[in-house]
């Protein structure tokens, strides 16, 4: 058993020198490897060329043209806005149920403890909803919230659509249109 253990561990040191040597070759074979690339890097300029070269006061003539198109972009999405009829914004909701007698009752104590606050009671079949003021982003909701959390523990704020107070509708020329849909 003796011998098995020697001849094994012969095996191993012989085989651990010969790979040795192979890796050294490998190495050897990668030890002056070279490659260009040069040609395919960005080039920049010098900073202290930069630095010293004389700045135009003028502005540069794209980033005039940039503003340009933004402010047209902007004043077509305003116009676009302004031609639809409903808006989606956030409310807050402080009843929701069927019950109607109770929608009237958190309306009167929302107009007694907040007088400021205006609230406005809707019925969507089977429900009243007596919701809080028309907001475009749900962090100016969040004030109101804040308020009435402490009265009205099952307030909440809920996404809604509203019609906008400016829309136009759109006219027509034609005497006949007036009856179509």
């Amino acid at each position: 058993m003796n011998r098995l253990w020697i001849v094994v561990a012969i095996l191993v040191i012989w085989g651990c020198k010969s790979s040795g040597g192979a890796v050294e070759n490998e190495a050897n074979a990668y030890a002056n490897y070279q490659e260009n690339l040069s040609g395919s890097l960005p080039e920049y300029p010098d900073f202290q060329t930069r630095v010293s070269a004389p700045s135009s006061d003028e502005p540069d003539i794209s980033i005039q043209s940039v503003d340009d198109r933004l402010e047209m972009l902007q004043k077509g999405l305003y116009e676009k806005n302004k031609s639809e009829l409903y808006f989606n914004g956030y409310t807050v909701l402080v009843y929701s149920g069927i019950n109607r007698d109770q929608a009237f009752k958190t309306q009167s104590d929302l107009t007694q403890y907040f007088p400021e606050i205006e609230s406005e009671m809707q019925y969507q079949q089977p429900r009243y909803l007596v919701k809080i003021g028309k907001y475009a982003y749900k962090i100016e909701a969040q004030s109101v919230f804040s308020q009435i959390k402490g009265v009205f523990p099952s307030a909440r704020i809920v996404p809604d659509r509203f019609q906008r107070k400016e829309y136009v509708s759109p006219t027509t020329s034609d005497p006949n249109a007036e009856r179509q849909n």
